[in-house]
């Protein structure tokens, strides 16, 4: 359904440090990354696509939407548990800690943040566990 997900940036090295750290814990990989342009992409091992990408907006400064979010999909809860950490220990602002949200569905189990730039993020586990 999605080919990527772009998400723009105010300061691409300190967002980069932000977000390798978060697809490490979630165990994308990153695709490439730019310095030139700037911009960086990170995918599922074993697909090509969807891509999420964050870089510096081709049309001006980034700045992000009200109602607008992207939720990472984790493998287990303690992926989700420690993307939310590794999100706060990096900068990020808590916008809903991690726990079961069962008004979603029974094994629906995530967590929310902002980034850096105010962007917000959730990492979401469908599993029971």
């Amino acid at each position: 359904m999605l080919s990527h997900v772009f998400i723009g940036v105010t300061e691409f090295e300190r967002a980069h440090a932000f977000y390798a750290a978060l697809m490490d814990e979630l165990g994308l990989v990153r695709k490439f990354r730019d310095d030139s342009r700037p911009w960086a992409g990170w995918m599922a091992a074993d697909a090509p696509r969807p891509l999420f990408v964050i870089g510096k907006p081709y049309e001006g400064e980034a700045s992000c939407g009200n109602g607008q979010m992207v939720a990472l999909l984790a493998p287990s809860r303690a992926a989700v548990d420690r993307a939310y950490a590794s999100a706060l220990a990096h900068g990020g602002s808590c916008a809903g800690q991690p726990g079961l949200r069962p008004h979603y569905h029974p094994n629906y189990y995530g967590a929310y943040f902002r980034d850096l730039d105010g962007n917000k993020l959730g990492v979401c586990c469908h599993h029971e566990e």
